[in-house]
């Protein structure tokens, strides 16, 4: 499961800006996660409260801000919201088209004491 590993990457971003910035205790995190990202939700839920213990994040709410897939036809220029990755361009129906958005996860915010 890959939401582990993610969990332990948002945990070092946390714990690095709680270093440089000089917080001692998270209280909410809020992720973004990109809906082309093939990251599950209810599972990084799980990894994050598993990875947070004993950490500056420990007890933290995670809040999670789902954002679209967007597109660019490759053929035509348009650009697009797409829900998957094998999604045809509505305006001209081609297959090939690059993920310009929704296709990765961050650490959007934090609420800190």
């Amino acid at each position: 499961m890959h939401e582990m590993s993610l969990a332990e990457d948002a945990l070092h971003i946390i714990e690095d800006a709680a270093k440089k910035q000089g917080f001692k205790r998270v209280r909410t995190v809020w992720l973004e996660i990109g809906k082309l990202s093939c990251v599950e939700q209810e599972a990084m839920r799980f990894c994050f409260e598993a990875v947070i213990r004993d950490s500056v994040a420990d007890g933290a709410r995670l809040e999670i801000v789902e954002t679209p897939g967007q597109g660019r036809c490759s053929q035509c220029g348009g650009k697009f919201q797409i829900a998957t990755l094998y999604d045809a361009c509505p305006k001209c129906g081609s297959y090939t088209m690059q993920v310009i958005a929704g296709d990765a996860m961050r650490v959007l915010e934090l609420e800190v004491e």
